[in-house]
């Protein structure tokens, strides 16, 4: 309850912010700043002839998908630079370096190499996220105590069981940590990739906010950008970690 009395409060702040700067100071232009009544408007008028509900959905779409290939890579790298340390010394390096580009600066590449089309927006979803769950995955493993595989060792385990009984259920808590911070990067690539291709998403919706000088579009998309993001994370990242803690005794109400 509280949370929705602060809610109420910012908008309410937020549309005497705008009325005071815009219609009594006249300190910025109307076509400069979003009002919450201006972008309700728009809501209004974008769910009404389903624009914000395709773009919704096909982000939606093309972000999980990207994300799976992502997680999909990004183990496979992770558990490559953990187990040779030829990889780990000479390409880890390299991956934490790639990780750091933004996921814009993958675009052109996605452009050029697959035109204007989906493949190009899950290209740099990929490659957004990958490297981050790589880094993540193998941080994870190496962030066991030694005594759990020396243990498991001595008693006979195979190198199959010790990945599966000892060290995934070991690493699981900070897997998902890594899980959640690699959909973040993932939502992020996919806005990135979004603006700059024709196909219809929140990004693409966001620029024609942009194109049409539409302020409260542009901060429509943004706040529904913003919800999805808290609601995935509420709903299945956070529901997963307050699990695993709970199991392991670790989760404080």
């Amino acid at each position: 309850m509280s949370i929705i009395i602060f809610l109420i409060l910012l908008v309410l702040l937020w549309q005497g912010v705008y009325w005071l700067g815009v219609e009594v100071l006249a300190l910025w232009k109307l076509y400069s700043v979003p009002s919450p009544a201006g972008v309700a408007e728009r809501f209004v008028e974008l769910v009404q002839d389903g624009t914000l509900g395709a773009a919704t959905v096909n982000s939606l779409i093309r972000g999980v998908s990207g994300y799976a290939i992502a997680v999909a890579i990004g183990f496979t790298l992770g558990l490559l630079l953990h187990h040779f340390k030829y990889l780990q010394k000479n390409l880890k390096p390299i991956v934490l370096g790639v990780q750091t580009l933004p996921s814009v600066c993958w675009v052109p590449f996605s452009i050029l190499w697959f035109g204007l089309s989906t493949q190009a927006i899950l290209f740099v979803v990929v490659m957004g996220a990958a490297f981050s769950i790589a880094i993540s995955v193998d941080n994870a493993i190496k962030n066991i105590q030694p005594i759990y595989a020396k243990a498991a060792l001595t008693m006979g385990a195979s190198k199959q069981q010790l990945y599966t009984r000892v060290v995934f259920p070991a690493a699981l808590p900070e897997l998902v940590s890594g899980l959640k911070q690699g959909w973040s990067f993932a939502w992020r690539a996919l806005m990135a990739g979004e603006v700059m291709t024709t196909s219809i998403g929140l990004g693409q919706t966001l620029i024609t906010g942009r194109d049409l000088a539409d302020i409260n579009q542009v901060m429509l998309v943004m706040l529904v950008i913003v919800i999805i993001g808290i609601l995935i994370d509420k709903c299945i990242f956070s529901v997963i970690e307050k699990h695993l803690l709970k199991k392991r005794g670790l989760w404080a109400e």
